[in-house]
């Protein structure tokens, strides 16, 4: 049996400085273990302010970034459109690839990249971010204590006004990328939904997966800006439920997770840090219904100061990434398996892919 090598510095380079970005490079300019020896974009702007803003190199070419700086980890953090080919010319450079999501617009494609990563003895692995959110860490902790009993319901729900015209994908003027992926703007949330609900309803078989998918704004440049799903399937102990839905007329912005047992129910709100539970208390049964209020209203009452340090402290949505990649490069560095690894991807992008054929159907209906 191999043992992990003893941890080494590595290197790594960046490919990208949209959004995302700040997040990846604050995060490998400050890691310990890590040497951050490259940045690259076409705009000559963008990327002189990264690389200066970062300590690093700045290139115009992920080929001649690749031959200068040898990287042992690239970061592809460019439009989704662009991915295989950014991960492939890094996999044949001899470096390990950790790539924004969706890493491929579909299942098939994902296979294929990690045939190539397999063939080149490296490792690619897509950001799964919000499962290192501590408030997802705290209902696998509730889950785990058989305090709801036995998982039998999961639902992501996620509400973003993505059709606002001052918003990243509403102006019809300036496009997104995102645009053209098979789910339309809505594709750039699917990996979120897809990994949570598999994460929560570990080893579940889907045997049925009904979406409908729906444009209820009118816009002809984001043709379905609505989701609803449903999913049904069975595990080793039992059947499971689970419920994806996206809404861009819902208010307010909102990331909402609840995890149904067979004794009881959670649910946390990922950008505000919200968490409710009800649940069987000491007190017994008749007076667990009271407890839980009484629980529940002081968990409200300090969620308050909670969201405000956050704030403070620019805690957002994004606290899970550092989680994710410090997972990641102590793996990379040792030789260990990454905490994302090809069966999270696969059983992701096999998800998507069925979520998505509903939209076909939803079309054909409307």
């Amino acid at each position: 049996m191999n043992q992990p090598s003893p941890p080494r510095r590595l290197r790594a380079a960046v490919v990208g400085t949209g959004g995302i970005s700040k997040e990846h490079l604050g995060y490998l300019s400050a890691a310990a273990g890590v040497d951050l020896v490259g940045v690259c974009d076409r705009s000559p702007a963008a990327v002189a302010y990264a690389a200066e803003r970062y300590a690093t190199r700045p290139f115009a070419d992920v080929a001649e970034m690749l031959a200068a700086t040898s990287p042992d980890v690239t970061h592809i953090l460019t439009p989704p459109a662009t991915h295989v080919a950014l991960s492939t010319l890094a996999l044949h450079a001899g470096s390990h690839v950790i790539c924004e999501k969706p890493i491929t617009p579909t299942a098939p494609q994902l296979r294929d990249l990690l045939a190539v990563a397999d063939a080149a003895g490296r490792v690619v692995t897509e950001n799964h971010n919000y499962r290192f959110n501590p408030e997802v860490a705290a209902l696998d902790e509730l889950l785990a204590s058989g305090k709801l009993g036995t998982l039998s319901e999961v639902e992501v729900r996620i509400c973003l006004p993505v059709t606002d015209p001052a918003g990243r994908f509403g102006d019809p003027n300036l496009p997104s990328p995102i645009h053209q992926l098979p789910a339309g703007v809505i594709h750039d949330f699917m990996t979120h939904f897809a990994y949570l609900v598999n994460h929560f309803a570990s080893e579940t078989q889907w045997t049925t997966v009904l979406s409908a998918w729906n444009g209820h704004g009118g816009f002809a440049h984001i043709p379905v800006d609505d989701l609803d799903a449903i999913l049904v399937g069975q595990r080793a102990d039992g059947p499971v439920h689970a419920r994806i839905r996206f809404s861009a007329v819902c208010g307010p912005d909102e990331f909402e997770i609840t995890v149904r047992g067979t004794e009881g129910w959670a649910q946390s709100e990922l950008f505000g840090g919200r968490w409710t539970e009800m649940r069987p208390r000491k007190v017994g049964a008749q007076l667990s219904s009271i407890a839980n209020l009484m629980v529940g209203g002081a968990t409200m009452f300090f969620d308050g100061p909670r969201s405000f340090k956050r704030k403070i402290m620019q805690e957002g949505p994004y606290v899970g990434l550092a989680r994710y990649l410090d997972e990641t490069y102590a793996a990379l560095a040792t030789g260990a398996p990454v905490p994302v690894g090809p069966s999270d991807m696969m059983a992701a992008s096999e998800l998507i892919d069925r979520l998505v054929a509903g939209r076909s159907a939803s079309e054909v209906v409307s």
